[in-house]
């Protein structure tokens, strides 16, 4: 499985739409083990346009701070699983807390 991380000065970014770049990170579920990490500039920010680009990067999930509903549909019509109201932690942090069942997610801090 494929995991997208929006990143922001290094940690999990709060919002979204303002990353500054993606960790895409391979992971297997059985074994709940990391297995691989590449990072990639986010593109330009316009709406509509991160799920249909996740989606080509072979992405699954996407554990994400903030996230507006319309862009939570998109990934769920994309077959995407979406995770809002992760904490700022580096990445690697949170998959491995999300494989094993211990991802500590709030409350969605985006309301539009």
């Amino acid at each position: 499985m494929r995991i997208a991380i929006p990143i922001y000065e290094g940690k999990l970014a709060t919002h979204f739409g303002h990353c500054e770049s993606f960790a895409l990170i391979d992971a297997d579920p059985e074994r709940k083990e990391i297995v691989g990490r590449r990072d990639v500039e986010a593109p330009p920010h316009q709406p509509g346009l991160l799920p249909a680009w996740l989606s080509e990067q072979g992405v699954s999930t996407v554990i994400a701070g903030g996230m507006g509903q319309r862009a939570q549909q998109l990934f769920t019509s994309r077959g995407i699983c979406v995770v809002t109201g992760a904490p700022a932690l580096e990445p690697e942090r949170v998959v491995k807390d999300y494989l094993a069942g211990t991802l500590q997610a709030g409350e969605n801090p985006c309301d539009h």
